[in-house]
């Protein structure tokens, strides 16, 4: 069972996101791309739940599992490539692409994260394989994603599946967002191995 302490945590991210979803529920700029966007958020947020029932995820956890969902119901409400989001590419000097649907992808390789730790935890598995296997997830997810989105896109058809697909015109742009969730399972791993060394050396201390 899950501590009150995570509890607390879970039940302040679901709080705070449900006045998020409040907002993007108001008035999108498509209606019927949003259903499509938030369908995948409320089955995440909904299985993170269920889980939580049988198994302790750490703060980290959450928070990581959290941002992607955030970012994603942004997305939902004005569509990715129309997200107020100029701060940002003026800052990487890219004034003629939003890339926030860029920054969506790359937190949804944070999802990495409470996998391997899932595996480490409840199943026992090694941290090597745990890693591994959270990284190949991420992958597999990303390029089954893409290919939802490419038959959306197909059978909705003119400007809502053009809005749904969000790729702005870049050909390559199926590519470039596996990338980003790559990176950003790498990022995630990354952060769970540090975490690990430093939480193992107080230990020995």
């Amino acid at each position: 069972m899950t501590t009150n302490r995570n509890i607390k945590t879970l039940l302040l991210l679901t709080l705070g996101y449900s006045l998020l979803f409040t907002f993007s529920a108001i008035n999108p700029v498509s209606r019927a791309v949003w259903i499509a966007e938030i369908i995948p958020v409320v089955l995440a947020l909904g299985i993170i739940w269920w889980m939580s029932k049988s198994h302790e995820f750490s703060r980290t956890s959450y928070i990581l599992m959290f941002i992607w969902i955030g970012l994603h119901t942004i997305g939902s409400k004005y569509t990715f490539a129309e997200v107020p989001f100029d701060w940002f590419n003026s800052l990487i000097g890219s004034a003629d692409r939003n890339h926030f649907d860029r920054v969506a992808h790359f937190s949804i390789g944070f999802y990495a994260y409470p996998i391997a730790e899932y595996l480490i935890k409840k199943c026992k598995v090694t941290p090597s394989i745990s890693l591994l296997f959270g990284l190949f997830s991420i992958m597999s997810l990303a390029a089954a994603y893409e290919i939802i989105e490419w038959w959306y896109a197909v059978i909705a058809g003119g400007e809502e599946g053009i809005a749904f697909l969000g790729s702005q015109g870049d050909i390559w742009d199926a590519q470039k967002d596996m990338l980003m969730d790559t990176l950003g399972a790498v990022s995630a791993l990354t952060l769970l191995v540090f975490q690990r060394r430093v939480f193992s050396s107080s230990q020995v201390k």
